[in-house]
Order: C-alpha cells, then structure tokens, then sequence
C-alpha cells in the first residue's frame, strides 16, 4: 500500500480493521437482548466505527449522533464542547456510545457524563482504536476496543489527519 502522506506507516491493515469491527459487534451483540438500547456516535470520527459496527449487529435499536468539537484542524486536542448534542432520548436506555478512538479519554468521557445525567439506565463505550499509553485524563475506559496501537498520530477509519483521510479503511501512523 502507498503511504497517503509522506512518513506515514501503516498501523493496521483492512482485514485486520474488518476484524476489529467484528470483535466489537461481537461484544456488544449481547446487549442488544436488555432492549431500549441506542448507539451513539461521536463525531466525525466515530461516523465510520458507528456504520461499521451497526451494519454487523441483529435487532432493533435507535441511532443517533453527537458532534463534539476538541481538535479542529489541529493534531492536539483541547476542552471539548457541544457542536451538536444527541437529540435521541436517553433516559431508561440503554447507551452505547461508538467512537473512533480512546487516547486520554477526554471527549468520551465528556458525552458519557452527558448521557448519565439525562438518566440512561446502562452505559456501555466503544472504540476502534485505543493507543497504548500511560496518559489517561479520565477515570473512564473504554467497555469495547477493537484494536490497540502504539503511541503515534494515527489516521483513517473515522480519524483524521489535518480534517482529511477519514474514508481510509487501514489505520496509518505518523511519529510523534
């Protein structure tokens, strides 16, 4: 495969990201048996997890999404805000938020806090992509992870680099 920009490495090829889309699905399948259960994207990035993982899973439940803002263009994110909350109603529900990556936590436990205050009965997390590192900012980790990577700026399915190479369906990495 040729890098889409120059220094990048690739981090995950498709089959094994198609796996990890399976894994989760796999493990929240179960949770689609308590009923009144929604997915919930964060967006952008988690648009391609949250297709993904829903085009796997038997039965009925609700979809909605999220936009929260940290990183605009840049590669360092900052205080997370609402661009567009959810709209679905969470209360007695039971919440599955989907996004494309876990690195410190920050924007997934911020829509996790949200969803537990408008009184979801269960809260479930799940992510593409966790980094291995010692720099969690947040007490919440991920419930579901389809793969983990190492400590690198990683970009494609769902996450970005510089706003572009979301639609990739490998995972690259650039050095820090």
């Amino acid at each position: 495969m040729v890098p889409p920009v120059a220094g990048a490495r690739l981090v995950a090829t498709p089959a094994e990201v198609d796996v990890a889309y399976q894994r989760l699905a796999a493990a929240i399948q179960p949770g689609l048996a308590a009923g009144d259960c929604v997915l919930l994207g964060v967006l952008l990035g988690g648009v391609v997890p949250l297709v993904r993982v829903a085009g796997l899973l038997q039965g009925d439940l609700l979809i909605d999404v999220c936009r929260v803002g940290r990183y605009g263009d840049a590669t360092r994110g900052g205080v997370p805000q609402w661009i567009s909350p959810p709209r679905v109603v969470m209360r007695d529900q039971h919440v599955i938020l989907i996004d494309d990556i876990f690195d410190e936590g920050v924007t997934l436990e911020f829509v996790a806090a949200h969803c537990r205050q408008q009184g979801a009965r269960l809260l479930s997390t799940a992510v593409l992509v966790r980094k291995r590192h010692e720099r969690a900012s947040s007490p919440l980790t991920p419930d579901h992870v389809g793969l983990e990577v190492g400590d690198e700026y990683v970009f494609g399915c769902g996450m970005d680099y510089r706003g572009r190479w979301r639609h990739l369906d490998a995972i690259w990495g650039l050095p820090a």
